[in-house]
């Protein structure tokens, strides 16, 4: 085979660019990750999960929860909004300026809607558009901000408030990405379903706290033992045909304690440089709402719509 050597060049230089592709870049541009700052607070982010917790992505893996769930929120896109925060010393003034924004309000509906700030006045808008009608609010001491916002199905659906990024899972390993989604999301789950005892009954018994779930219950995480000499703070509240026999209870084992902490530790809804979104002020101070370049403490409530 006279080509014999070009066959196995040409096949060497494939592979070589596939690792480098595949294995180098990704490990270069992830592997060294850092700890960022949240924006607009700047509070380190993320920090390492707490010793159940990482203990319960072990068990989270062992059990093939991967296979079911993902944790990775899409993002489609970032628009934004316009919100005004307060109403300012001339009323009339603000009056004009919002029914030049919005000619589709009446009087009666532009002042109904002052009366009850925070206000979302547009949605949707490049941040441009959105920077211009908020600077034509703020006339005599009211104040309009421009509140960026990820869109997407994921969020729509409510798992999340912006999109996953690599520096969630900084302190994670392996990282539980999955690839199914047969059950939801859990990238946020945290968030969404801080209350521990709320997972223990839903491992325990998913159609209890979703009705119509396919998810298999996962019950040798329990023990059921004989009441020695009084009931176990830890012991699940169960009705009916789920409650123990008399004189027994239902605990969780360590496993199980374990694999709820790392669920309510998923909360992956910082904002963030590469991942921004803007949340409210916190209420002791009077900072405006932030955006890519504010320097504003994030809390987790958005204005009112």
């Amino acid at each position: 085979m006279k080509y014999g050597p070009l066959i196995f060049l040409s096949a060497f230089f494939a592979m070589a660019a596939s690792w480098f592709a595949f294995v180098l870049m990704p490990h270069v541009q992830i592997g060294f990750l850092q700890q960022t700052n949240t924006v607009p607070a700047g509070a380190t982010y993320p920090l390492g999960r707490a010793g159940l917790a990482r203990e319960g992505l072990d068990v989270f893996r062992a059990n093939g929860c991967a296979a079911c769930h993902t944790e990775q929120i899409g993002q489609t896109a970032t628009v934004c909004d316009v919100v005004l925060e307060k109403a300012g010393t001339n009323q009339m003034a603000l009056l004009n300026a919002l029914q030049r924004i919005r000619p589709d309000l009446s009087e009666a509906q532009a002042k109904s809607l002052l009366e009850q700030l925070p206000q979302t006045i547009l949605q949707g808008l490049p941040k441009d558009r959105a920077d211009e009608y908020a600077k034509a609010l703020s006339v005599a001491g009211s104040k309009a901000t421009t509140w960026i916002v990820p869109v997407g199905p994921d969020i729509a659906r409510g798992w999340g408030k912006r999109r996953t990024v690599a520096e969630d899972f900084m302190y994670d390993y392996p990282v539980m990405l999955g690839s199914e989604r047969i059950g939801p999301d859990l990238a946020n789950i945290g968030v969404r379903q801080p209350d521990p005892n709320w997972h223990l009954r839903h491992l325990y018994a998913p159609q209890l706290e979703v009705p119509g779930s396919t998810m298999p219950p996962f019950r040798f995480l329990f023990e059921k033992r004989k009441i020695e000499h009084r009931p176990s703070p830890d012991a699940l509240s169960l009705p009916g045909e789920l409650a123990p026999p008399p004189g027994y209870e239902i605990v969780p084992k360590l496993e199980a304690k374990a694999l709820v902490a790392y669920l309510t530790s998923l909360q992956a809804d910082a904002p963030l440089f590469d991942a921004p979104l803007s949340v409210a002020a916190p209420p002791e101070t009077n900072a405006p709402a932030g955006d890519l370049n504010s320097t504003n403490s994030p809390a987790t409530n958005a204005p009112a719509k």
